[in-house]
């Protein structure tokens, strides 16, 4: 790679004249996980000495062999034999599939699957044969979404199959009525800048309302054990809770190679200003679950703005490339001279920085394109959870389910604390349209044509994050932070906590996640709970990459989602 592809402007006209030394170097590191346990994720670590610890000796040909040879087995021998992947027991439970997945397939007038297709799913699912799955009925024109992903095999990293998700909450349970609850007061909120949620009447009472689910809403709360307005909607990680929602990688400046990157966005009109919401009536609901083309496309601001609310966000992550917001991370880091960590061959104070400065290893250019390279495995990971594993039906159809119980004479077994919401002046129903219980959608055509758990877009979130926090200090703070202000027209400075580079990673991959669930695609467990597998296979990748360098390396080191301190 060209080094000056690697650079931002003039480093003298820039306020950052470190950025071109700062872009030729850069890495970090940490140990192993590979999937375990039908309770979860659990981390196994691989106890490999400092450095390359295949043995020496031998020709170039027979190493290289030992090392694709030694990674294999690493990954065979982290993998226990018959490894199992429970999932909620909803498609054993309901003979009609309510529970589960099946946009795109024939349906009946009231929205549930017709067998013959569904069993035809299944069929593909068990046999794993390709013709099978070109044999699923379409009930409409949109055709279903790369559903043999996960059957792919991996030359890198641990194989997609080994990697456990824990059951998605059930249908009847009082945790998925928690979760669609708060999709609705996500919805409602779309509009409102994120900044004035302590102060916004609805996220007040959004707030209410999920303290009344008690346990059951895992979302953030503060010291009391209370969700709070300004807790609405975040993460679980450190960084969730310090500062603004929004990351702020959505808004420092940021240069790819000699262009400078517009921080404003391109996005959609709200309700009230010439936009809307999709799917909110019974039949087009319909029409869009058997498949039918979008009825109505995106409007858009005629004025671009800086991510400043829910609408915003919705639409960034209903149109963004793969890796993008944390390559994006990336560009903004080297913007702000952000140190590397420690454990960098290349890092000041090394030994090996006297006289080198990483690149192909160690530097910009390998950090650049592991991005990518972790995001198509985080993809075959989670589409094999969704396909093959849990078959999650999306929010979208939870919420039809709700609606046709209370206004349709279809007694589904949604649990009663959401029909006691949404009935309820006090709770949603006060702010919700009387008699209409669907949810209304910030995309034409409601969620992609694929099963809900896990996210896609919070897997490569997760995996993509742990590669940042691997390569860069951690703890290095955020130099002059902005926001938006109300309208996101321009950015103002923030005054507030310090900000850290962990926590700003965590915030972004935060952001992204629930991104998707505000505009109404995805449940809070889908991205909590599919960050962790994506920082899964993340540290795979690593593993088998710290094999690989000649350099004197210590590995990678870093501090996970969970709070929890690993070294690779």
């Amino acid at each position: 790679m060209n080094e000056n592809l690697q650079n931002g402007p003039n480093t003298e006209k820039t306020a950052n004249p470190g950025r071109r030394k700062f872009l030729g170097h850069l890495t970090k590191g940490a140990i192993v996980v590979a999937a375990v346990g039908a309770t979860g994720l659990k981390p196994i670590e691989i106890n490999a000495a400092p450095g390359n610890s295949i043995p020496g000796g031998g020709t170039r040909r027979t190493r290289a062999r030992a090392i694709r040879l030694q990674a294999a087995q690493n990954d065979f021998d982290t993998s226990p034999q018959n490894l199992q992947h429970p999932n909620n027991g909803d498609e054993q439970l309901y003979e009609t599939r309510i529970g589960n997945y099946s946009k795109g397939m024939p349906h009946d007038a009231n929205g549930e699957v017709v067998p013959a297709a569904y069993n035809a799913f299944l069929a593909a699912v068990d046999s794993g044969n390709s013709a099978d799955y070109d044999a699923i009925p379409l009930g409409g024109v949109r055709k279903f979404t790369s559903p043999q992903a996960g059957l792919a095999f991996e030359l890198e990293g641990s194989d997609s199959h080994s990697f456990v998700q824990k059951p998605a909450p059930s249908f009847a349970s009082r945790e998925e009525a928690a979760e669609i609850a708060e999709n609705y007061w996500m919805a409602l909120l779309r509009d409102v800048p994120f900044l004035d949620y302590s102060s916004n009447p609805i996220a007040n009472a959004a707030a209410a309302d999920l303290n009344l689910f008690g346990n059951d809403f895992k979302g953030p709360k503060d010291g009391n054990g209370n969700v709070t307005p300004d807790l609405l909607f975040r993460g679980l990680t450190d960084g969730d809770r310090v500062g603004p929602f929004m990351s702020q990688f959505w808004y420092l400046p940021c240069f790819f190679g000699a262009n400078e990157i517009n921080q404003r966005t391109r996005t959609v009109l709200g309700v009230g200003s010439g936009g809307q919401n999709y799917m909110t009536n019974f039949g087009t609901w319909l029409n869009i679950q058997r498949g039918a083309a979008p009825a109505g496309s995106d409007i858009f601001d005629p004025v671009s703005r800086y991510m400043r609310n829910g609408r915003d966000l919705g639409q960034w992550v209903h149109v963004d490339v793969l890796f993008q917001g944390y390559f994006q991370a990336f560009l903004c880091l080297a913007g702000v001279n952000a140190q590397l960590d420690a454990g960098n061959p290349y890092s000041t104070g090394n030994p090996s920085s006297v006289n080198q400065a990483g690149f192909a290893t160690f530097g910009g250019p390998h950090i650049a394109t592991i991005l990518c390279e972790v995001a198509t495995r985080a993809l075959h990971a989670v589409w094999y959870q969704k396909w093959q594993v849990h078959r999650r039906l999306r929010p979208e159809v939870f919420a039809a389910r709700v609606h046709q119980t209370m206004n349709m004479g279809r007694p589904y077994p949604v649990h009663p604390e959401i029909l006691n919401s949404v009935a309820s002046a006090a709770r949603l129903g006060g702010y919700m349209t009387p008699g209409n219980a669907l949810l209304p959608m910030a995309f034409p055509e409601g969620s992609p044509t694929h099963p809900a758990y896990g996210a896609g877009h919070a897997t490569v979130a997760g995996a993509c994050v742990t590669i940042l926090k691997a390569w860069f200090d951690a703890s290095f703070t955020i130099p002059d932070p902005i926001v938006p202000n109300a309208s996101g027209t321009a950015l103002v400075p923030y005054v507030g906590p310090p900000l850290t580079v962990r926590g700003e990673l965590n915030k972004i991959a935060s952001n992204i996640a629930n991104g998707r669930n505000i505009a109404g695609v995805h449940w809070r467990s889908d991205a909590a709970e599919s960050l962790k597998l994506g920082e899964a296979v993340a540290i795979n990748v690593l593993r088998d990459q710290r094999e690989t360098y000649n350099e004197v390396f210590n590995g990678f080191t870093f501090t996970k989602f969970d709070g929890t301190s690993i070294t690779i």
